[in-house]
């Protein structure tokens, strides 16, 4: 046997509005449908769930498109049991009307138990996933610059690669720092090497004999400088995730 839920809501969600349908009993029997538009600013979700408390709302539903869910879902998670549908799985419901807009066809699949809802993670284990994967990416872009600065001294006939697989370790920062500070003799940089590094001095020597442009010192220190940023970066979401992990322990794993 069907079950109808009486009292529930569609929300078509854009990136500047949201259109409500409310569905709730009729005073005269059947069913009420009422549809309001509403914004997406922070005070007018809060209206939108004053209207959907005032209806003795509890479902709502909405399709899963895009980010623009996002806000919502975290507004009226805590009050409302909240339906994240795939776009995909409401279309191909069949017998569509035409003549309905979308927040009312949400919310009347809501209603006649139509819908299956996205497995959508605790809020706190969202906001650990959206950490580390931004935290993936600034790690992919330093990737990416340090594969800069080898260019740009791979440029400049500077094979310190050839010598040390760190060209950004302790000593090769140095040199390429002295490098950027002008310094050209390849004898001088080389006795920056440091630990095992100082057994391939004249190794070194030849690796730093070559051929620095201004154009050379002027990208190295903007790649070395962004690495720097990124770096810091990083050190802020690797602190932001342990605190995350210390305070919810393995529930976040």
């Amino acid at each position: 046997m069907e079950v109808v839920r009486s009292h529930c809501a569609g929300l078509d969600v854009h990136k500047k509005s949201v259109v409500v349908c409310r569905i709730t009993p009729g005073p005269a029997g059947g069913w009420q449908r009422e549809v309001r538009r509403f914004g997406t600013m922070t005070v007018d979700i809060l209206a939108l769930a004053d209207w959907l408390r005032s209806g003795q709302v509890t479902p709502v539903a909405m399709e899963s498109t895009g980010i623009y869910w996002r806000p919502l879902f975290n507004l009226l998670e805590d009050e409302f049991e909240v339906l994240l549908v795939n776009a995909q799985h409401i279309k191909h419901v069949p017998d569509r009307k035409t003549d309905i807009n979308d927040a009312q066809w949400i919310g009347e699949l809501l209603q006649h138990g139509l819908l299956k809802a996205s497995d959508i993670p605790r809020a706190d284990q969202r906001d650990l996933r959206e950490l580390t994967r931004y935290r993936t990416k600034l790690v992919q872009e330093r990737t990416r610059e340090i594969n800069r600065v080898q260019k740009v001294l791979e440029d400049a006939n500077i094979k310190l690669g050839s010598v040390t697989s760190k060209v950004l370790g302790v000593s090769g920062r140095e040199m390429i720092e002295q490098l950027i500070a002008g310094q050209d003799d390849p004898t001088a940089l080389a006795p920056l090497a440091r630990g095992r590094l100082r057994k391939k001095i004249t190794e070194l020597e030849k690796a730093l004999t070559g051929y620095m442009r201004e154009t050379h010192r002027i990208l190295l220190r903007i790649h070395l400088e962004h690495i720097d940023d990124l770096n810091g970066k990083i050190t802020l979401l690797n602190d932001e995730i342990d605190r995350l992990l210390i305070c919810n322990g393995s529930d976040l794993i």
